[in-house]
């Protein structure tokens, strides 16, 4: 490798329907990713979170008709 810029060279007119589809999906799941991440440790939204944490844990919640 004599250089970055040669190491990470992208030939863009090589690229089939099949790379262009990866790289949209990648990219749309990394962006989801981190738009999710900054909602969810945002400050002023600690108190709503906060309230909900133990519903996976919580047996009360379900009816029942679920228990057996």
């Amino acid at each position: 490798m004599s250089s970055l810029k040669e190491y990470f060279h992208t030939d863009w007119a090589a690229m089939t329907l099949n790379d262009w589809i990866g790289t949209i999906v990648t990219v749309g799941a990394f962006l989801a990713i981190l738009g999710m991440t900054i909602h969810v440790f945002r400050p002023s939204n600690k108190e709503r979170f906060e309230s909900q944490r133990n519903i996976p844990i919580d047996d009360e919640r379900l009816g029942t008709e679920d228990r057996e």
